[in-house]
């Protein structure tokens, strides 16, 4: 059973940036496809970026290009998203998950929140 847990979140002033991390147990990351999501209250959870297995595609959402880099070391069971430029409207819980299945991803961690003050 895998377990993903982030970390990183907290509170940060518009403009400022804060990278979350992804940590996996239970199985190793580089087979598979993860990405980034988000929720912020009263919304859907949206998807915000995505990474290929071994790093060499990566793809986002239109409202963070240019501004994230999701990133992993598949040496370190890690996944990384570097937010830069931080916006109030970023504010979120913010999940990592990963495609164990290879439809579609699957699993889920617990989320970490992300605050954005104006």
């Amino acid at each position: 059973q895998v377990q993903l847990v982030e970390s990183g979140g907290g509170l940060v002033q518009a403009g400022g940036s804060l990278r979350l991390s992804c940590t996996a147990s239970g199985r190793t990351l580089s087979d598979y496809a993860m990405g980034w999501f988000r929720q912020a209250p009263g919304k859907e959870r949206e998807f915000v970026a995505g990474i290929s297995w071994n790093g060499g595609t990566t793809y986002y959402s239109d409202s963070v290009k240019g501004r994230f880099t999701i990133s992993r070391d598949n040496a370190k069971n890690t996944m990384y998203l570097q937010m830069n430029s931080l916006k109030p409207e970023d504010a979120a819980v913010y999940y990592c998950a990963i495609d164990l299945g290879g439809t579609g991803y699957d699993f889920w961690g617990q989320g970490t929140q992300v605050t954005v003050s104006s």
